[in-house]
């Protein structure tokens, strides 16, 4: 297992760098994840598993060969899709009266999605590979809502949104 990288995390308090941690070893953890975001419940990005906006990151894929893959390859767009079919799936447990949403899991030819309630209807969001297995993701995904939920409190969303969209420098950008 490699270390989470810290680029890029220097000024977050503990909680936003643990949240981070908590994120990157989700993402490499467990086979078949190919991407994740943590949405709030106004449909804002508030963590991603989106590796552009990290240079050491974007190098370390570039020296492997890879690419980033997921929605359009863009955290943004798995935020906005996460967002979509959380709202969705509120509004058919509240016109069907069966209570919350616990999560929402969707299987499609390449690949799979996941929606989980975190708190305060922030939503978690995993773009699943098609040969994920995917009780696996879904356990995963409950450790990290168990972990994340208590400490994902307004303070902390306000931080993480502050931190996604301070600007980019034009290195940072390619």
């Amino acid at each position: 297992m490699t270390a989470p990288s810290t680029f890029g995390l220097i000024g977050l308090s503990s909680e936003a760098r643990n949240l981070h941690w908590l994120l990157t070893n989700l993402v490499e953890e467990v086979p078949g994840i190919l991407s994740v975001a943590v949405v709030s419940s106004d449909g804002l990005l508030l963590l991603s598993s989106d590796a552009d906006r990290n240079k050491e990151a974007r190098e370390a894929r570039q020296a492997r060969g890879t690419r980033q893959t997921g929605p359009r390859g863009s955290a943004a767009d798995l935020a906005t899709i996460v967002s979509g079919i959380g709202s969705l799936t509120v509004g058919a447990a509240k016109l069907m009266d069966f209570g919350g949403v616990k999560h929402t899991m969707i299987a499609m030819d390449e690949g799979s999605l996941f929606v989980m309630s975190i708190s305060d209807g922030s939503l978690l969001g995993v773009h699943g590979s098609a040969d994920c297995d995917m009780s696996v993701v879904a356990y995963h995904m409950a450790l990290f809502v168990g972990r994340a939920g208590h400490v994902l409190t307004p303070e902390l969303r306000s931080e993480l949104r502050a931190s996604l969209e301070e600007p980019r420098t034009a290195e940072d950008a390619r």
